[in-house]
């Protein structure tokens, strides 16, 4: 072989709705890389064949999610290797696409809140693969019963959260048909071991005749009140304090006429 050859170091793996990125390390000069994907029962694929980079998207020979890969990353001289010469590689940690690729975020369709009830509506996040008619396939598609979607909401400028379970693409719960509602959604793998919450979709508040009280909190009222007490507190003290200063000032006029 040509023991000479750094070998690749750092493999992670990194993936998002099934989509997967190969990466490591370092940079190589004067040689390339070769990516064989191994499967415990497909035939070995080569992606990525004397590149000069450090990542490989290794999604589309990973069909089979519920297959264990593993990658090994050949680091193959500039001149070319001849079949009888094996170049150095390294192995990376086995990755199951189905227990370990990361949910993504649902898209928030729409959402209401109509009296006590608050209502949203999601859309599943879609994968790299397709259907025979080209459509892409969502992760429900893959996921079927294994995924659920949770729901967690709290009334605006409050920091206690409540939590609803479905597995459809709906949610409707009670609230306070007085107060707005903040919230996210995020997928939910409850069978798997390790990465089964996934990422949280963008939060979103509901507005109900919004006012100053709900965006700026407790503390623009109770200023706003200091101040009106202090208003009203003038109006009546100062006609007061004048008057009693005029009523001095005549008895001072009226003691010095009767002293002359």
């Amino acid at each position: 072989g040509n023991p000479e050859l750094p070998t690749a170091v750092n493999i992670t793996w990194s993936s998002i709705n099934f989509k997967t990125i190969l990466q490591w390390q370092p940079k190589p000069s004067g040689y390339f890389y070769t990516v064989e994907i191994h499967g415990q029962a497909t035939d070995t694929k080569k992606k990525c064949i004397l590149t000069a980079e450090t990542e490989c998207d290794v999604t589309d020979v990973l069909r089979n999610v519920k297959e264990t890969y593993t990658a090994h990353i050949l680091s193959v001289p500039s001149s070319g290797t001849d079949n009888f010469e094996e170049p150095p590689f390294a192995v990376s940690e086995k990755f199951t696409p189905y227990s370990q690729t990361v949910l993504g975020k649902p898209e928030i369709q729409n959402y209401t809140q109509k009296g006590s009830k608050l209502n949203v509506v999601f859309q599943d996040p879609l994968t790299p693969y397709t259907f025979p008619n080209g459509s892409f396939q969502s992760i429900r598609d893959i996921f079927q019963d294994d995924l659920e979607y949770k729901l967690y909401y709290w009334k605006d400028q409050s920091s206690g959260k409540k939590a609803a379970t479905t597995k459809s693409h709906e949610f409707e719960v009670s609230v306070d048909s007085t107060k707005n509602y903040c919230f996210y959604i995020q997928g939910v793998i409850p069978s798997r071991r390790e990465n089964r919450n996934g990422q949280e979709s963008m939060v979103l508040c509901t507005s109900i005749g919004r006012t100053i009280l709900d965006d700026y909190g407790a503390e623009v009222f109770i200023i706003a009140v200091v101040i009106a007490i202090a208003i009203i507190t003038l109006a009546i003290v100062l006609p007061v304090i004048l008057c009693k200063r005029k009523n001095a000032k005549a008895v001072r006029e009226k003691e010095s006429l009767n002293g002359v």
